[in-house]
């Protein structure tokens, strides 16, 4: 039977709780880690996410997935996005240590509900979807205990170039307002995740930091369809990384066909088949 195993932290930088869990099979066996990083409006248990604990779980892995500290969503609150005052006061710079908070503590006995008979850090890898992808790029690069690295549907830069016109509105105002579809919310992002961006350019710069210091093995998985990040993001990430492993999947859209909420108790197909060719290329890393 797969242990669900939940647990909290508080960041050390900005003292905001953020919550984690942990999906494995309780065997006493060290198993290889993956931890998972949602993406820009996305949590943890987003659609279809859950289930790809238990996939993961049940390949032998270790499946960890945490909430993003300043993604929206509140310790014992709905489930979904409502703290858009924190929303608005993320940047690239915490999701980072957020990131590399969780690693810390898989790496300290006790820090976590997990037996630490149960995980192999030897072998610990980063799967991320959509800017979660640009983000474990980043960590992976700074941080040698990663062994390899997955992006699904990546994005390629952490700048977006945005129009001057753009830019010298959002320095006057302060705060710019990205539309959630889903939810018909007004999002707000506040200007100093540009300032932050600016300032810690050599940390967040996504396509000096893969062609110059990320040396782990990667996959790249992207959509034919994607009508979110384009699947030029994809290629741009592949010739930084001309050895790194290419999928591209026909007919998947950004979310591989996933939705929230999402009603089955099964993947859907093409989250299914980049779940299993991730799996592969981690087994693979010996």
């Amino acid at each position: 039977m797969l242990t669900h195993a939940p647990f909290l932290l508080t960041g050390t930088r900005h003292g905001r709780a953020f919550e984690a869990d942990a999906t494995y099979l309780a065997d006493g066996r060290a198993k290889p880690v993956v931890l998972f990083v949602h993406g820009f409006k996305g949590f943890k248990d987003w659609g279809h996410f859950p289930l790809l604990g238990d996939f993961f779980a049940e390949r032998g892995f270790v499946f960890v997935k945490l909430n993003l500290s300043h993604n929206g969503l509140v310790v014992g609150g709905t489930g979904d996005l409502e703290d858009l005052e924190a929303f608005g006061r993320n940047n690239f710079s915490i999701e980072l240590d957020d990131i590399g908070q969780v690693i810390d503590a898989l790496f300290t006995p006790g820090a976590l509900p997990i037996a630490s008979a149960e995980l192999d850090l030897t072998r610990l890898f980063l799967v991320g979807h959509s800017r979660g992808g640009g983000l474990v790029l980043l960590k992976a690069a700074e941080d040698p205990r990663v062994r390899a690295v997955a992006t699904w549907a990546a994005i390629a830069d952490a700048d977006q170039r945005w129009p001057q016109s753009v830019l010298d509105e959002w320095r006057r105002t302060g705060v710019l307002y990205v539309p959630n579809t889903r939810t018909g919310q007004q999002l707000p992002l506040h200007y100093q995740i540009l300032e932050d961006y600016l300032a810690n350019r050599s940390r967040l710069d996504i396509s000096h930091n893969v062609r110059r210091r990320l040396h782990q093995p990667l996959l790249l998985v992207h959509g034919d369809e994607d009508e979110t990040v384009p699947l030029s993001a994809a290629h741009t990430l592949h010739q930084l990384r001309p050895n790194a492993e290419l999928l591209v999947v026909p007919g998947a859209t950004h979310m591989f066909g996933g939705a929230h909420p999402w009603p089955a108790a099964t993947l859907p197909e093409p989250a299914q088949l980049i779940a299993e060719h991730t799996a592969d290329f981690f087994q693979r890393q010996a």
